[in-house]
């Protein structure tokens, strides 16, 4: 193996919390009373559109949506990594590969405008050598475009990377890719929803699980 490659909202970065406040601020200035923290948390992996079905109960066509989306953006955008953290074992996780001279890379269907922004708040992590957005590609996860062009900035086969995501379209597009998955249970997974059944080759409950997990499989 000769790379790994992250998911970033609920595998690499908790960004739940500044999501969860942004959300609640916007019902807030529409006289809504604030949503359980968990109801939210299990919706970011979905992105912000989804964030706006669950918070105003409207959906894509409705005249209002457009105008929640931005308001939600924008709020977002202004409390950028103010609560967001790394979750814990991912420093140790990342100063590790870095030891080790392996690459990783991120590949995310957020945004760049979001995305660069956030990373840029976290100094104390070793640079990625790939990050991968919805605008970089024609078609974002579960497609596996995003995943080949990381792999092409890094330099090895996908065959030779691993992708770790804790939604089930993150799994199909490592499949798709060829590559081998992992599983975070740990991340922004709706109640509904199990990842024992999303058919990754590993299944991690915390961060602290992956190093030893690569080590014994991969490395």
């Amino acid at each position: 193996m000769k790379a790994v490659l992250f998911d970033l909202d609920g595998t690499l970065l908790d960004t739940a919390p500044d999501f969860i406040v942004v959300l609640n601020q916007l019902r807030q200035q529409e006289q809504l009373p604030p949503l359980p923290d968990e109801t939210i948390r299990g919706t970011v992996s979905n992105g912000s559109r989804a964030l706006v079905t669950l918070g105003f109960n409207k959906e894509e066509g409705d005249p209002a949506f457009p105008g929640l989306l931005q308001r939600l953006l924008d709020l977002y955008l202004a409390h950028l990594a103010e609560k967001t953290t790394t979750f814990p074992g991912i420093d140790n996780l990342l100063d590790n590969l870095v030891e080790k001279n392996l690459p990783w890379g991120i590949v995310t269907n957020k945004p760049e405008a979001y995305t660069t922004p956030l990373m840029e708040a976290f100094t104390h992590l070793p640079p990625a050598s790939a990050i991968v957005c919805p605008d970089h590609v024609s078609k974002s996860k579960p497609d596996p475009e995003p995943l080949f062009l990381a792999c092409s900035q890094i330099g090895c086969a996908p065959a030779e990377a691993i992708y770790i995501g804790d939604h089930k379209r993150d799994i199909i597009a490592g499949q798709k890719a060829g590559m081998p998955t992992i599983a975070c249970g740990y991340g922004y997974i709706d109640s509904t929803d199990n990842p024992a059944n999303w058919g990754a080759d590993h299944l991690v409950n915390s961060a602290n699980e992956i190093w030893p997990l690569l080590e014994q499989h991969y490395f």
